[in-house]
């Protein structure tokens, strides 16, 4: 749904990013702007400086233009989202009933080192904190169209896997914040995840695989965007 977003108002708006990840990056970056905002528990509320600062980078490799982003973090303070058919206050409503949460290690994209996150499995999202404390998850990965398995690995035990099985090569679509606090699309063509045993990688797995939605226009659209980049 975000690509598909990211896509529409690039076509409508012609010239205000230099790609269709501009959007969808900065999409989820006012998603968690929204959420520190106006989540009660944050008390530390993020001045508009260091929403300047998350989105460094995002158009291309430059930066969007301050009014702009000035435009989105008023506008965002002054009115939060309001959810039909809830409390309106903010978007921690999705972690009150997850599917599934829990410690898990997680192998890094770019950087292969294991790092141990909190995990929380809700509509069809599978979000990842530093700490179970955290008001922010540090990544956000959609389920769409991807697939899961059990794996070995030399280094960890009772590992499983998300990929894309149709698109092999592809980045999966997901968001994260960097080492600078600045949130940037992710560097995963899979996600490699180790659980403490062989239980609960079981239960994770079968969690996950439940929540996973398939819709084979993503596979087209994704088959041709792979074609594309071949030919140039």
């Amino acid at each position: 749904m975000m690509e598909a977003f990211a896509n529409r108002y690039c076509q409508c708006n012609p010239g205000v990013f230099q790609s269709t990840d501009t959007c969808y990056i900065l999409s989820f970056s006012v998603i968690m702007l929204n959420t520190s905002l106006h989540n009660p528990n944050v008390k530390d509320k993020p001045p508009f400086e260091r929403f300047v600062s998350m989105n460094r980078g995002i158009n291309d490799g430059g930066d969007l233009h301050e009014a702009l982003l000035r435009s989105l973090f008023d506008s965002i303070k002054s009115e939060p989202f309001s959810i039909p058919e809830d409390d309106g206050n903010d978007l921690t409503h999705t972690f009150f009933n997850p599917s599934r949460e829990g410690w898990l290690l997680k192998l890094g994209g770019r950087v292969k080192t294991w790092k141990r996150r909190w995990f929380i499995l809700t509509d069809n999202c599978l979000y990842y904190f530093g700490y179970t404390t955290d008001k922010e998850p540090l990544g956000i990965i959609p389920l769409e169209n991807l697939s899961i398995r059990k794996v070995d690995d030399p280094k960890k035990r009772n590992c499983f896997e998300l990929f894309n099985a149709n698109c092999k090569g592809q980045k999966i679509k997901a968001c994260k914040t960097d080492g600078d606090g600045k949130v940037v699309e992710g560097k995963h063509q899979s996600y490699k995840i180790s659980a403490a045993s062989p239980e609960e990688r079981d239960l994770w797995i079968d969690a996950i695989r439940t929540s996973i939605t398939q819709d084979p226009f993503y596979d087209l659209v994704a088959a041709r965007k792979k074609k594309i980049a071949n030919k140039k």
